[in-house]
């Protein structure tokens, strides 16, 4: 993913997990309900950037639906609603 906009995240409704714990994207201004957040990383390292970018974002009014692993790499998408 390029670098990451309000803009950029609004079009592919998709975040990192890396720009969610770098704060590097306010969310305030994203207009839709649902949001993944895509995690490259590998191991256990996966579930718990996973697992702490939806622990940060449910302070800003945001649940945790669903995390599922995505193909055969080490990518996984956490998919977040907001409350």
């Amino acid at each position: 993913m390029p670098q990451e906009t309000i803009e950029s995240v609004t079009r592919y409704r998709a975040i990192t997990a890396a720009a969610i714990l770098r704060q590097l994207v306010d969310l305030r201004a994203y207009p839709h309900r649902h949001l993944a957040v895509v995690v490259y990383a590998t191991g256990g390292d996966s579930i718990s950037q996973a697992l702490a970018a939806a622990d940060q974002l449910s302070h800003t009014g945001w649940e945790l639906i669903n995390v599922t692993p995505v193909g055969s790499s080490s990518k996984l998408h956490a998919f977040m609603r907001r409350r």
